[in-house]
């Protein structure tokens, strides 16, 4: 029975709050019509729908306790988030964090802090009520499940964050592509290797820069004259890609812009990643590397590395058609990756991320996006140009390619097309022969357009 003539206030969990905005986003229902469903008034209703930020950063944050029903704030918050900090810090170092261990190292962060506090059993208890922590077990991940059956990421509804916590826009994928950056079709011996990691979101709007690694040389000879901001794609010499630098670059840009971001990738980097610092805008989601479910779809490396492949051929066409005599450069070949890369359609992106059941909406986009591309180069089947696309899995049985241009030693001597400098004449002359040629040609007038706005931006960085 009620007392005093008053109704029983039913507040909701932070889990209840959610499905209130998911209610109200996706279907017709009004306010009042949700508030008679969770038994609530509609005011409460409208105050849920005020506080929508903070409730969807809560849930996103994977630390807040789902079926709280009211969030008090602590006296002491700044203690509060630093050793929270600690906390996962431990438990992906797979510590055996107790109680005693976090009343230790919180008293020593208010001592770091100049706060005079003195942290009590009761005090924990809240903390770890507030953060959703629970002590006792020690954190090992689980072994990578191996089942045909395997649910896609995110079904489960207790791991602590899903990818429908997020919106197309904020998935990444991340995937590290073996690339023979000079092998042709014929031959043996494939040399000049490159790691690409491909870096794109799930809705196909934003690839990120390609970040390339080998070589043993810091700068090869055509670097001569070129600033590392200027060139098309981010580049590294060493055996391995720079995991903490890019993940550490990729926070602070998605902070820049006010965004918080999930990113797939495999289970190795993340555990290299421990020793970041703790990344504010990023989160991982770890994949196995031999499991299912790939952290950048197949279809999208494929369709990068034939994109590749068709303006390696086409390029080593034209320098034997001009007979230039000349190779394909390590400056050569970043172009031409930042030109494939840039020709994978957003839609096939899409529908590639959809395909693999890593979209986070009820309702995926179109699976049946096939991209274009360009005509074969003459005298190459589709099968043959489909084993040079995959060459580098081919590799290790003896593979059917062989080096195009300077080996990786004749890079170390030096012949890796040095050439002069380029004066501002240089450029200007150039201009007027590439114009001519178009002329001579019968070149279209979209061509020509695209033209004056190369000559337009060349004369205004000659006089400026």
């Amino acid at each position: 029975m009620e007392l005093g003539g008053k109704k029983k206030l039913h507040a909701l969990s932070l889990a209840e709050k959610i499905q209130v905005l998911e209610l109200l986003d996706e279907s017709k229902m009004s306010q009042s019509e949700v508030a008679r469903r969770f038994q609530v008034s509609q005011p409460q209703i409208s105050r849920i729908c005020k506080n929508k930020e903070k409730l969807l950063a809560d849930w996103c944050s994977g630390t807040a306790n789902r079926e709280r029903k009211r969030k008090r704030e602590s006296k002491y918050s700044g203690i509060d988030e630093a050793l929270l900090c600690w906390y996962h810090i431990a438990r992906a170092k797979a510590w055996d964090v107790t109680g005693p261990m976090l009343l230790h190292k919180a008293k020593e962060l208010a001592d770091l802090m100049g706060q005079r506090f003195v942290p009590s059993i009761g005090w924990l208890v809240r903390w770890k009520r507030r953060n959703n922590v629970g002590l006792g077990v020690r954190h090992v991940p689980p072994p990578p499940r191996t089942s045909p059956e395997t649910p896609p990421l995110g079904a489960d509804p207790h791991t602590p964050i899903t990818l429908k916590d997020f919106s197309p826009e904020d998935i990444f994928g991340c995937a590290e592509v073996p690339l023979l950056y000079r092998a042709v079709p014929g031959g043996m011996a494939p040399g000049g290797r490159f790691q690409v990691l491909l870096c794109a979101n799930s809705g196909g709007t934003e690839k990120r820069r390609l970040l390339v690694v080998g070589g043993r040389q810091r700068a090869p000879r055509c670097f001569f004259g070129v600033s590392s901001e200027a060139l098309p794609v981010l580049y590294r010499p060493g055996p391995g890609i720079p995991w903490a630098d890019w993940l550490a670059q990729l926070d602070q840009d998605m902070g820049q812009q006010g965004r918080h971001v999930a990113l797939l990738l495999t289970a190795q980097p993340a555990r290299g990643a421990a020793d970041l610092p703790e990344l504010q805008h990023v989160r991982l989601l770890p994949l196995p590397a031999d499991g299912p479910m790939p952290c950048l779809p197949t279809p999208v490396v494929r369709d990068f590395k034939s994109r590749y492949r068709h303006r390696l051929l086409s390029k080593l066409a034209a320098l034997r058609g001009a007979a230039a005599g000349a190779g394909v450069t390590v400056l050569d070949a970043l172009h031409m990756m930042a030109a494939a890369w840039d020709r994978v359609p957003t839609s096939f992106i899409r529908s590639s991320f959809a395909l693999a059941g890593l979209w986070p909406g009820r309702t995926p986009p179109s699976t049946k996006e096939v991209p274009t591309m360009p005509p074969l180069p003459s005298g190459l089947r589709p099968d043959e140009f489909s084993r040079f696309v995959d060459l580098e899995g081919e590799e290790a049985g003896g593979g059917g390619c062989k080096e195009e241009g300077s080996s990786e030693g004749e890079e170390e001597n030096g012949d890796d097309g040095f050439v002069p400098l380029p004066t501002k004449a240089d450029a200007l002359r150039a201009l007027g022969t590439l114009r001519r040629w178009l002329e001579c040609n019968g070149a279209s007038p979209e061509l020509f357009g695209k033209f004056y706005d190369c000559e337009e931006e060349v004369e205004r960085m000659c006089y400026q």
